[in-house]
């Protein structure tokens, strides 16, 4: 996935000129989304989606609500598509085995959590995971897919970014329009503070939940200066999440979303790093797209999506687990 331009954050005159581009792209998406009833697995679904192309927190937030599900003594499993992986038949994702180039980095990471399934159908993911003993599953990411029935949906939104320009792709972020998108939402996840006024705004009225992503940094990464690479949705967000826990920061690169790192790029962030007097330092999901030998070198920021209301998570989650499959 290519990197966001710059023009998706502001309604300039080259959105205004891709948005007919823009409205048959939705055209298609709304198609789509009603050209056949998601199948029936028989158990509570809670898909977690977004609005845009990437980067609002939906991985945080599928962690987060596994853990939440666990405390709850439910046994949870996440569906995902696993996207950059090669897996088209379901695949229960392990860590110890399976690497990014073939399930995803994604799944790898959540698989920390709770047991992940991928593949090119959900709704035969629901299945296999129903039969592994799953009594309630997570979607990750399956918003704008019709193949599986959901419980309930939770949108995640980024509250420094919104919904940017507020057009669909290519003339903005958004993979379809705000209005046909909260009219499936049950909930909506606000992560970090909501300064472009989406609670006030386009959420007001709706059941919306706010949330705050925490990094977790070991002292690694005070004590020297960093050179930060992110291949994520937004890696601005990546350097900025540093910047704030106190990192000394002597160079930063941004590669597309899931970029499958190639030892040649490695190595010359390394000679970089060297050049710099810096230790390099990456996402957690990054890390997962290197090999073995490229993760004792380089450092990872964890973070962990806290809840605000975490009691008010857990009504909304007992209210749609009482609604069964």
């Amino acid at each position: 996935m290519a990197r966001a331009p710059q023009f998706w954050s502001t309604d300039g005159a080259l959105s205004r000129l891709l948005s007919p581009l823009g409205r048959l792209y939705d055209l298609g998406v709304g198609r789509r989304l009603a050209s056949r009833p998601g199948a029936d697995c028989g158990l509570p679904v809670i898909c977690i989606g977004n609005l845009l192309l990437g980067g609002a927190g939906k991985t945080p937030t599928a962690m987060a609500l596994a853990e939440r599900l666990k405390a709850l003594g439910r046994v949870a499993h996440i569906l995902s598509k696993g996207y950059g992986g090669r897996a088209i038949a379901p695949t229960r994702v392990d860590p110890h085995r399976h690497s990014a180039a073939e399930v995803g980095d994604e799944p790898l990471l959540l698989a920390r959590i709770a047991p992940v399934w991928v593949g090119g159908d959900r709704a035969e993911l629901a299945l296999a995971a129903k039969a592994a003993g799953a009594d309630c599953l997570i979607l990750d990411d399956g918003f704008q897919d019709p193949g599986l029935r959901r419980t309930a949906t939770l949108l995640v939104f980024d509250g420094g970014y919104g919904v940017g320009n507020g057009r669909v792709v290519p003339a903005g972020p958004l993979r379809e329009t705000p209005q046909r998108g909260l009219a499936r939402a049950d909930a909506c996840l606000i992560i970090g503070p909501d300064r472009t006024g989406l609670a006030t705004g386009m959420l007001a009225g709706r059941r919306c939940f706010a949330g705050q992503l925490h990094s977790r940094p070991g002292p690694e990464l005070l004590q020297a200066p960093l050179l930060a690479f992110a291949g994520i949705g937004r890696p601005e967000k990546f350097f900025a999440s540093l910047e704030e826990i106190g990192a000394t920061l002597v160079g930063r690169r941004s590669f597309p979303d899931h970029h499958p790192y190639a030892e040649a790029q490695l190595q010359a962030l390394a000679r970089d790093a060297e050049r710099l007097g810096a230790r390099l330092v990456t996402t957690e999901k990054d890390a997962m797209r290197l090999s073995e030998v490229w993760r004792q070198r380089v450092a990872v920021l964890p973070v962990a999506l806290q809840f605000a209301d975490q009691d008010g998570i857990d009504r909304w989650l007992n209210g749609v687990l009482g609604r069964g499959g």
